[in-house]
């Protein structure tokens, strides 16, 4: 992070100062310290950073900014609300910088088409990303803060659960051109419908100039619809012939996918190192938005090869000669439906789905899951295999369109024992659920049982 005195701090968020000095980080949690760093203590339901002030002094913090009179030797920075003070220290310190940023946000595939989009900016300039899936109110402002003298270009991802939260990320963030994956049905139970999702995720060109960039996906039916003549809009897709970025002589394996990217009547060979068709939307988000940026075709292109899956996201494993697809980070309708259809391209295989609970669905939880089964029926999945509450929507609709070997529990070590016993050489097997259903430990009982 850039050196920023306390004085410039105080004037960014409207607080009032005592004492003087300068820091060279931001952090909000005293447990982990950043020594000459700003401590900012916010407030949530079951903590108060205010109570670890003293701690963070002790820790080496530079300077703190806070909504409690405190008692330190430190600089203090006092607010009326240390959580909107983060954001305007945050959007703040964003200004001081000149250098593309590329803001991507969708109902599903966030994450790795942050990854990719890093990996093609990185071809020609030092660039920043979220960490993690950090791109709340909080997580976006410390991404931020990651800036430095030396950085020519970030990647910073947005989430959502509520209307008018793109709205207040992107104002902070200020994208020089942005991406929208999708528009699934993420996060309905607070928004209603997907034209309402649509409309939340729209907030992203808010924060946007006049004329920049608008990266979204030409085969989503809401997105193909959208035009804007105050900004450019580059469409990506498989299907749809009048996207301006195409993938086409798609070539799909068990793990990779290999395709050509058509753009500006040129074909440019892609690598895709992971399976299924939703990663080559990633791919083609991440080439549109490098060439965007000044990153030569063929190279955006190329850059693509050296994505490797984070986390619990689709991360192929073969073991005894069973390859075991695991996927237990998030769940969606849009991306069990993608995962169904990875498990479904393994030719040659006996085909098993482990599909836990997709959390936060309110009332469309019901008919959500029962469309996941009824597709998983369609995919021709050989055994499925469901797992929670709302799963059992999974099964019966499953059964109802005809798929005969469906099973369902609600208890993890009974899944595992049932599927230990039921896996042979040769299979091929996904695990897919949100995260709360932490399906991973599932997996982790059957690697214990085969060593």
């Amino acid at each position: 992070m850039k050196t920023l005195t306390a004085e410039q701090a105080a004037f960014a968020v409207n607080g009032k100062l005592i004492g003087e000095g300068e820091f060279t980080g931001v952090y909000t949690d005293s447990r982990k310290p950043v020594p000459g760093g700003l401590f900012i203590a916010l407030e949530g339901e079951k903590f108060d950073g205010h109570d670890f002030i003293k701690n963070a002094e002790k820790d080496g913090a530079a300077a703190v900014l806070c909504r409690k009179e405190c008692d330190v030797s430190i600089p203090v920075i006092y607010v009326e609300d240390t959580k909107k003070a983060l954001l305007s220290l945050a959007s703040y310190y964003r200004g001081l910088f000149d250098i593309p940023v590329v803001g991507l946000t969708g109902s599903v595939g966030k994450t790795t088409t942050k990854e990719m989009t890093a990996l093609v900016l990185s071809e020609k300039y030092n660039t920043v990303k979220t960490q993690g899936n950090l791109n709340n109110d909080i997580g976006m402002p410390m991404t931020l803060f990651n800036i430095e003298e030396t950085t020519e270009a970030a990647v910073i991802e947005m989430g959502m659960n509520h209307k008018g939260e793109i709205s207040t990320l992107t104002a902070v963030s200020r994208p020089t051109a942005s991406i929208i994956t999708n528009i699934g049905v993420s996060h309905i139970e607070n928004l209603g419908s997907r034209e309402n999702i649509l409309s939340a995720k729209l907030e992203i060109l808010e924060g946007m100039k006049k004329g920049s960039s608008l990266i979204i996906n030409g085969d989503n039916d809401l997105l193909s619809t959208v035009e804007n003549d105050e900004y450019r809009i580059i469409k990506f897709g498989i299907e749809n012939e009048n996207c301006s970025v195409r993938a086409v002589d798609i070539e799909a394996s068990e793990n990779s996918t290999k395709c050509n990217i058509l753009y500006n009547g040129e074909k440019y060979a892609c690598f895709v190192p992971v399976s299924g068709m939703h990663n080559v939307y990633d791919a083609l988000s991440a080439f549109a938005a490098g060439v965007c940026m000044g990153v030569e075709p063929d190279v955006a292109a190329s850059a693509i090869s050296k994505y490797v899956p984070a986390g619990m996201r689709q991360k192929v494993v073969l073991k005894n000669n069973i390859t075991f697809v695991e996927d237990c980070y998030n769940a969606s309708p849009d991306s069990v439906k993608a995962g169904l259809n990875t498990l479904a391209s393994f030719e040659g295989k006996r085909k098993i789905a482990v599909l836990g609970d997709m959390l936060e669905l309110g009332s469309y939880a019901e008919t959500a899951h029962r469309d996941c089964g009824k597709y998983a029926a369609e995919k021709n999945i050989d055994i499925l295999f469901a797992y929670g509450k709302d799963s059992a929507f999974t099964a019966d609709e499953a059964v109802k369109n005809s798929l005969v070997n469906v099973h369902h529990f609600t208890d993890e070590k009974e899944l595992a024992e049932a599927l230990y016993n039921e896996i042979r050489e040769n299979d091929a097997i996904l695990f897919k659920a949100s995260r709360g259903m932490k399906l991973e430990n599932v997996i982790h009982i059957i690697y214990g049982r085969m060593q």
